[in-house]
């Protein structure tokens, strides 16, 4: 399996560094600038540290990157977490960084794409934004843990969300009960 793992710059860096952690495979990272930022203020790891999970990592602004091009193929795209600013770029067709490029060649090609937006409340904007996207096939997969697993800490409920994007990627895992 080869998946590419975003990184925007969302609050909730923890779900991508989970997912690179999880993720069998080859795994290809980009981060935003401002996850890079938000990363060791959330984690307390570094950027490097981070980079050292994947096993390519590409700068946001390589628009030359094997990512960026149609041809080049992998099985599953990550944005985790995903801002909302960036969910309404991808909803206009905005490819102006790598990781808006990557998720656009993702629709084009009708590869899989899993969107992980973390913020809350929406507005009737950030709602249409990612209807228009579910409507072209994206898989969005709001940050919102489920409780039936009972979940005892932080790290119970980013296995739930990081499993369900697993889970949707055809990965088989067990980082949370499932229902039963």
């Amino acid at each position: 399996m080869r998946s590419v793992v975003a990184i925007s710059g969302a609050s909730g860096s923890i779900y991508g560094i989970r997912l690179l952690q999880e993720l069998p495979g080859v795994k290809i990272l980009v981060m935003s600038e401002t996850a890079k930022a938000i990363v060791p203020e959330e984690t307390g790891l570094s950027v490097e540290q981070v980079y050292a999970m994947a096993d390519k990592v590409y700068e946001d602004t390589d628009l030359f990157a094997s990512i960026a091009s149609g041809s080049f193929e992998y099985d599953c795209m990550f944005v985790i977490p995903c801002s909302e600013s960036s969910v309404a770029k991808y909803a206009c067709g905005i490819a102006d960084t790598l990781i808006s490029r990557a998720v656009s060649v993702c629709i084009k090609e009708g590869r899989k794409l899993i969107l992980v937006p973390r913020e809350t409340p929406k507005s009737a904007i950030m709602l249409e934004n990612e209807l228009k996207l579910a409507r072209l096939g994206v898989v969005m997969m709001d940050a919102n843990p489920g409780f039936y697993p009972g979940p005892k800490t932080v790290d119970d409920m980013v296995n739930f969300i990081v499993g369900r994007c697993l889970d949707r990627a055809g990965v088989k895992n067990a980082l949370y009960k499932k229902w039963e």
